[in-house]
């Protein structure tokens, strides 16, 4: 079954060389394109892609509040099973912790070779954060200790997650290193499924809206990569 792939930019062009990469590779399908935010949410709400590749800087709504829409992150019910990867020209822009507080699921430089948009892809269509670059678990950790945008100040890092088991903590440790399920399972000796068991677990648990928030508890508890 193909991945379903919407691409929201504002230039035509980029949308044009991201569709030319997705839509030929094999089990990807480009379902459409937008060139402003309030587009990208009418497509997402209309044509229920797994993943919308999202700019940031789009005229009238940008991409940081299409991102929140389309989550349903802090406000109005989103759309229900779509993901959405966050573009940037820039690794350490300033508005990618806000996309990850408005839900995305990770981020993607738009000078990426094609053979990892394809894998990124991928992995946040799986249900996996994009957190394995180490550019990507230095933004993370920095987000992890920012205030929020209410002006509230983080708690302090815990010592320990109450009511987690040892396992579910080894597993919270390896996504926080940024791990996907089958690189956890292999690692921890277990099966991919009882992986997912423990990552359903877990975000009950710390009421983690998705594994991007699951890292950043993490990185608040201590738990991050150096």
């Amino acid at each position: 079954m193909s991945v379903r792939v919407l691409i929201a930019d504002d230039q035509a062009l980029v949308r044009a060389g991201f569709r030319g990469i997705v839509d030929v590779a094999p089990g990807f399908t480009v379902v459409g394109e937008a060139g402003t935010g309030t587009a990208a949410v009418e497509l997402a709400r209309r044509e229920r892609p797994d993943v919308v590749l999202m700019d940031i800087r789009m005229p009238g709504m940008d991409g940081l509040e299409a991102t929140r829409l389309i989550t349903g992150a802090g406000g109005p019910a989103g759309v229900p099973g779509v993901r959405v990867l966050i573009l940037t020209m820039f690794d350490l822009d300033e508005h990618i912790y806000e996309a990850l507080r408005g839900g995305a699921s990770g981020f993607l430089l738009k000078d990426t070779a094609p053979e990892d948009l394809l894998a990124a892809i991928r992995v946040v269509a799986a249900g996996e954060a994009l957190l394995a670059p180490s550019v990507t678990r230095r933004l993370i950790a920095e987000f992890a200790g920012r205030p929020d945008p209410s002006g509230s100040v983080e708690p302090a890092r815990p010592t320990t997650l109450p009511g987690i088991t040892a396992r579910e903590h080894e597993v919270l440790v390896l996504i926080a290193e940024g791990h996907t399920n089958p690189e956890i399972a292999r690692r921890l000796h277990i099966t991919e499924g009882t992986t997912k068991t423990h990552v359903g677990h877990l975000l009950t648990k710390l009421a983690a809206r998705d594994r991007v928030q699951l890292v950043i508890t993490a990185f608040r508890a201590g738990l991050g990569p150096s």
